[in-house]
């Protein structure tokens, strides 16, 4: 099946929107967050883990989560060493580390887990359309 040029524009919209809020919070001396020791560390697994599943959602299988992982990690990397130029920030392996495991571990449940797969792309406004039809097909002719 080809892909449609003007679909898969769209499908990197998320993504790289992703990557620009990630981008626009480093450039930030500081983040407002909860004062709990390595709680920088959860959010950089999630905030990766995301970005990765974004990217996993433009291919198919293993072999799109595998480039998910190499690109999020590499951002991630890219991340921290612009971090490392910005006032306040420091550049810490940790955090890369944390930004591939984290992009690692959604990149495998994506990719490896079918129902997990099925209940991300579940459309958000399905449930309230099947109502109002079934609504609609029961009610008494005026």
């Amino acid at each position: 099946m080809p892909h449609d040029p003007v679909t898969s524009r769209r499908a990197w919209a998320w993504p790289l929107a992703w990557a620009l809020a990630i981008f626009s919070a480093s450039c930030r001396s500081t983040l407002a967050g909860p004062d709990i020791a390595q709680s920088d560390k959860v959010a950089h697994f999630l905030a990766y883990g995301l970005l990765a599943t974004l990217v996993c959602r433009l291919g198919r299988g293993w072999r799109a989560a595998g480039w998910a992982v190499l690109a999020a990690s590499a951002y991630g990397a890219s991340d921290e060493w612009h971090q490392y130029f910005t006032p306040g920030r420091s550049c810490e392996l940790a955090d890369w580390v944390a930004d591939t495991l984290g992009a690692a571990l959604a990149a495998a449940l994506y990719a490896g887990w079918p129902r997990y797969r099925r209940l991300l792309e579940w459309p958000l406004g399905r449930k309230r359309r099947v109502e109002k039809a079934v609504a609609a097909a029961t009610l008494p002719p005026a």
